[in-house]
């Protein structure tokens, strides 16, 4: 194997990195979810505190990309399916890479404002 990256830009293997890689933030995000859902219990103060935190435009902006890294892994998994169980699914697996592309797009873009509205009306106040 020539030296240099593993991955040769071909879309099929990107696609397995942004698997991975979105359900290892996904993975970290529901960790976080039961740690600050268990300080309730612990100082119900600190717990308020956190939950003002959440209500910032930074952390709006996050939930944008969990729901982008969310959105993306359900997706690919229903590509991953298909291409192990039907049987014409590695024939057609980069057009259901590009579908599932154009299909996330097109719901990230409808999402943006109902996870970022908030957060936009603070930071320019209306």
């Amino acid at each position: 194997m020539p030296a240099g990256t593993l991955y040769r830009g071909r879309e099929g293997m990107w696609s397995w990195v942004a698997h991975r890689v979105t359900g290892v933030l996904i993975f970290f995000f529901l960790f976080v979810h039961v740690l600050d859902t268990a300080l309730v219990r612990v100082s119900p103060e600190a717990y308020d505190d956190t939950i003002a935190v959440y209500k910032t435009p930074l952390v709006a902006v996050m939930e944008y990309g969990l729901v982008a890294a969310v959105l993306f892994h359900a997706l690919n998994g229903l590509r991953v399916v298909a291409v192990d169980f039907w049987a014409s699914g590695t024939r057609y697996q980069k057009q259901m890479l590009w579908t599932v592309v154009g299909l996330w797009l097109l719901l990230m873009a409808g999402a943006a404002y109902p996870v970022l509205g908030h957060a936009v009306r603070e930071v320019f106040g209306s």
